[in-house]
């Protein structure tokens, strides 16, 4: 299956914007942004995402809770989710993986590299 559409949750303008550009740009990719966990609940039925980029520290309803309300939805429960942010030590890392997310993003990101980044670790779950 190809990757071609993204919803990306992030509560922080400059990275949506930085995000988006990147994805679309240089990977081809559609996206779509959604600024919390809420709001990516309601777009993920709609936009129909091949994978989802969820931040882990977002208002309201963060990261980790989002991909456990996309996980008990069964119409997204089978949805990737890679986690972007701040948050990536190893034992983080870790526990986010035991969520069910494929891999994790370290924020900062060099966004010259995100696209591939995205790529490379949907092509490692999808061999």
């Amino acid at each position: 299956m190809p990757l071609e559409r993204i919803l990306y949750a992030e509560d922080e303008p400059d990275i949506q914007a930085v995000a988006k550009l990147a994805l679309e740009l240089l990977g081809g990719f559609q996206v779509r942004i959604c600024a919390n966990g809420q709001e990516a609940l309601q777009a993920a039925g709609d936009f129909r995402p091949d994978l989802i980029l969820l931040d882990v520290m977002m208002p309201g309803m963060d990261g980790p809770s989002t991909l456990g309300h996309l996980r008990a939805d069964p119409s997204t429960a089978g949805i990737p989710v890679i986690f972007l942010t701040a948050k990536a030590q190893l034992d983080e890392v870790a526990s986010y993986q035991s969520l069910g997310a494929l891999n994790v993003i370290a924020k900062p990101f060099d966004p010259m590299a995100l696209a591939a980044q995205v790529r490379q670790i949907w092509d490692a779950a999808h061999v």
